[in-house]
């Protein structure tokens, strides 16, 4: 019985065998979650101070991917016949990247604007705002800053969706309180 526990400690994390191998990705995907799950709790620590949460909601998901694929990342090193398989999804992950950001310019062009709104901030949930609509001139007030669309309220309460790519190629008076 003893020598049958040391045989497994000893493959457990020995990355050649199998049963390390699996012992390895569970250490790595139970290491990935805890980072994951404290970037959650203090992302909500964060959020519960600020007016305007899009920012760290934006890192705290793009931060708690990153957990994961650098988990995965160092796993697949660590285990020898995942190397090869490394090596080709990166190559593969290429090419797939230079066909989606062809195909996805507009979207990937909001993302950036949002990103761009997000950290240098010209404008606030709450602002009031001045911008050329394709209905002319509108006044109006800030709702929502989002990744991808900023939405603002008129006068006449509607409500109007702008792009940020919109956003940051146009001239925005923004008005006194």
């Amino acid at each position: 019985m003893t020598h049958l526990f040391h045989v497994v400690k000893r493959d457990l994390l020995d990355s050649h065998t199998v049963i390390g191998a699996l012992g390895l990705g569970v250490l790595f995907f139970f290491a990935s979650t805890a980072v994951a799950i404290l970037v959650r709790r203090a992302a909500a620590r964060v959020q519960a101070h600020l007016s305007d949460v899009t920012g760290v909601a934006f890192a705290r998901g793009l931060c708690q991917v990153l957990a994961y694929v650098v988990g995965f990342v160092l796993y697949a090193h660590l285990v020898p016949e995942l190397r090869a398989l490394g090596t080709a999804l990166l190559a593969g992950v290429s090419v797939v990247s230079v066909v989606l950001g062809l195909a996805a310019q507009n979207t990937l062009g909001n993302l950036i604007a949002g990103l761009s709104l997000v950290l240098y901030r010209p404008i606030k949930v709450g602002d009031r705002v001045q911008l050329s609509t394709p209905k002319g001139v509108v006044t109006a007030t800030v709702d929502l800053l989002s990744l991808g669309y900023t939405t603002l309220r008129d006068v006449d309460n509607n409500q109007i969706l702008v792009p940020n790519s919109v956003m940051m190629a146009t001239v925005i008076v923004r008005l006194a309180s």
